[in-house]
């Protein structure tokens, strides 16, 4: 997966923060794309998500946590939670600190409840800057964005419907794979009825 190519192994497990039994499931994995598929072989559907979120370079894992967000939004998904989304999508397309303000602006707006929030709040924290704008810089930790799509993501996987949670984790995992090898990684909306 040539997006995770520069990813650091090491790294990503000690942000992902993996229980005692994932991280002896890939004690022998020496590669990223291994580890994660290690992961989500064994079952451990949600450790393998985080790694994801923390592997992925920045602005994939925003879109990441986007399309997951959207896969089962409700028809009737509050005008604010959307414009979320939609500015974090914007970030993703633009990486304009403009768009990168406004996603975090309505984030915090629909008080950080939902996937769609969570992934405004990935963009703003994938950026150069943490402080108000009218304020010297104050760059993120380097995981913080990783923390967001992880929430994205894991909030997104038990919207509606928490029995559906491993058939969606699936389905994410095999966004972020082919977003990771240079897809869009978009997710077919679940069925409404």
């Amino acid at each position: 997966m040539d997006k995770l190519r520069d990813a650091d192994r090491d790294a990503i497990v000690a942000r992902a923060t993996l229980g005692p039994e994932a991280r002896s499931t890939i004690a022998d994995c020496t590669t990223v794309p291994q580890l994660i598929a290690t992961l989500a072989g064994n079952g451990f559907l949600v450790e393998a998500a985080r790694c994801f979120a923390h592997a992925l370079p920045r602005r994939e894992a925003v879109w990441w946590a986007c399309m997951c967000a959207q896969s089962n939004a409700p028809a009737d998904l509050a005008e604010p939670d959307r414009s979320a989304r939609e500015a974090a999508e914007t970030w993703v397309r633009t990486q304009t600190e403009a768009s990168r303000y406004a996603a975090m602006a309505l984030a915090e707006q629909v008080g950080f409840q939902t996937p769609e929030a969570w992934a405004a709040v990935g963009a703003f924290w994938s950026g150069p800057s943490i402080a108000p704008e009218a304020m010297p810089p104050n760059p993120p930790a380097p995981h913080l964005t990783g923390v967001a799509v992880a929430g994205a993501v894991t909030l997104a996987s038990v919207r509606g419907d928490p029995a559906l949670r491993l058939m969606r984790l699936e389905r994410y995992l095999g966004a972020a794979r082919d977003i990771a090898q240079g897809g869009a990684g978009r997710i077919a909306r679940e069925d409404a009825s």
